[in-house]
């Protein structure tokens, strides 16, 4: 049964939020191609890519209200490093995987969105694994293509082959979102440990959640 909004808190991650993250990404290492990793970080490692996300992004958590449970979290990250990509990022998002399609997923990528605005980002990009096989792997569906043009994104790249993992060979596609035109003078980007009033972009988001 689907989340209503109220049932859930989004906040910004904290490092002690590292083991419970570590939890949720676990299976999607060990048992997915959804993720090309083919270890499982550390709580340590999780805190170092937390706490480096943070200086320039947002890293989020969504929770259940009534009992704290974690459901899932996303970030954004550079989409290259170069100074031009400024106002593009790389979105990522997982969900623990027994409450897919309940809108944890949706009401994370909503507020993501907001804050990204209020950086200035543009360009939101996402890299996800494309099952090729109709259906036929164990490992891997679109069930998250389905998800990012659900949300808006479009398909704008596909490569064939790129990953190996499972004694298999997987695609990957891009896909893409733009948040609002491209001005001809873009704001400048604000990093995210420098935006101001964080809870109450995260509160007017979540209370304009649909």
């Amino acid at each position: 049964m689907p989340y209503s909004p109220h049932a859930l808190q989004v906040k910004t991650a904290v490092p002690a939020d590292a083991a419970e993250m570590v939890e949720i990404y676990r299976p999607y290492v060990e048992d997915t191609a959804i993720t090309f990793e083919y270890a499982v970080p550390s709580v340590k490692e999780f805190k170092q890519r937390l706490e480096n996300v943070l200086k320039r992004y947002p890293w989020l958590t969504v929770r259940e209200r009534e009992n704290g449970r974690m459901l899932g979290y996303v970030y954004a990250s550079p989409f290259k490093e170069r100074a031009a990509y400024e106002y593009s990022v790389e979105t990522s998002i997982y969900v623990r995987q027994d409450v897919r399609r309940q809108g944890a997923g949706r009401m994370l990528y909503h507020v993501l969105e907001a804050l990204l605005a209020a950086q200035h980002v543009i360009n939101l990009n996402a890299c996800v694994a494309y099952d090729a096989t109709e259906g036929q792997d164990e490992h891997l569906d679109n069930a998250s293509v389905f998800f990012h043009q659900q949300m808006g994104y479009t398909q704008c790249a596909h490569f064939h082959q790129c990953g190996f993992k499972f004694g298999r060979w997987y695609d990957m596609v891009w896909l893409e979102k733009m948040l609002t035109e491209h001005p001809l003078r873009p704001e400048l980007f604000v990093p995210f440990a420098k935006l101001a009033n964080v809870r109450s972009i995260i509160a007017a988001a979540v209370a304009d959640f649909r």
